[in-house]
C-alpha cells in the first residue's frame, strides 16, 4: 500500500487522542516529544481533510492544560524530593542544572514562566510540577496555564496547518517526500519562533537587570 494511502486510513479520532495524550503527559512532567507530535499532526491535517485542525488544536490545548494542572498537583504534594527522584531517573531532563535553570526562570518571571515556558522545551516539562513545588498560587498558575496552553497548542496548529496548505500544491507530486519536506519546513518555522521567544525573554531579562543595577 502506498504510504499516502496508508496515512489516510488512520482514523482522525486516533490522531486527536494521540496528540492530546502525548502533550498531556509531556506537560505533566514526562519527557516526550509533544512539539514534534503536534507539528506532524498539523501537517497531516493539512494533507488529509478527515482531520479537523480546529478539533486538533482543541485536543492539543486541552491536553496541555490538563497535563500541566496534574503536574502542578503532583509537584505540590511531592515537593523538592520529587524533583530529586526525577533527577536520578531522568538526569538528561531533570538534572541539577536543569532544575536550577528552571527555578531561576520562575524566580524572575513568576506566573509568566508558566506562560512563556510553553514555547521552551525544558520549561514545558518543568512548568507544572515546579509551580507546584514552589507553591505558586493556583489561580495565577491556572491563568498562565490556560493562556499559554491555548496560544502554544492552538497557535502552533494554525501556523503549521496553514504552511502545509500553502506548500501542498507545490509538493503534491512527491507523496511521502512532500510530507517529509513539509515536516522539516514546519519544524524549522517552529524553531525560529521559539528562538525569537527566547531572545525576547533574554532581552527583557537584560533590561530588568540593567534597571536593577541602575537603582
Amino acid at each position: 500500500m502506498h504510504i499516502q494511502e496508508w496515512l489516510e486510513t488512520i482514523p482522525a479520532v486516533s490522531i486527536y487522542l494521540l496528540v492530546g495524550l502525548v502533550i498531556g503527559l509531556e506537560s505533566l512532567g514526562i519527557p516526550l516529544p509533544g512539539e514534534i507530535v503536534l507539528v506532524s499532526s498539523a501537517l497531516l491535517a493539512s494533507q488529509h481533510g478527515e482531520i479537523d485542525p480546529v478539533v486538533l488544536g482543541i485536543c492539543a490545548s486541552t491536553g496541555a492544560i490538563i497535563g500541566d494542572s496534574i503536574g502542578y498537583a503532583i509537584g505540590r504534594k511531592g515537593g523538592k524530593p520529587l524533583l530529586e527522584r526525577l533527577g536520578r531517573r531522568f538526569p538528561k531532563h531533570f538534572g541539577p542544572d536543569h532544575v536550577a535553570q528552571a527555578e531561576r526562570a520562575f524566580e524572575k518571571w513568576g506566573m509568566w514562566a508558566v506562560f512563556f515556558g510553553r514555547f521552551v522545551a525544558l520549561l514545558r516539562i518543568f512548568a507544572g510540577p515546579l509551580a507546584g513545588v514552589l507553591h505558586m498560587p493556583y489561580w495565577r498558575f491556572l491563568v498562565a496555564n490556560i493562556l499559554g496552553g491555548i496560544l502554544w497548542a492552538g497557535g502552533t496548529t494554525a501556523v503549521i496547518y496553514s504552511i502545509g496548505i500553502v506548500a501542498e500544491p507545490w509538493l503534491k507530486g512527491f507523496s511521502w517526500v512532500a510530507l517529509a519536506l513539509a515536516l522539516v519546513l514546519g519544524l524549522t518555522v517552529t524553531m525560529v519562533l521559539r528562538s525569537r521567544m527566547k531572545k525576547a525573554a533574554a532581552a527583557a531579562d537584560a533590561t530588568e537587570t540593567a534597571a536593577a543595577a541602575a537603582e
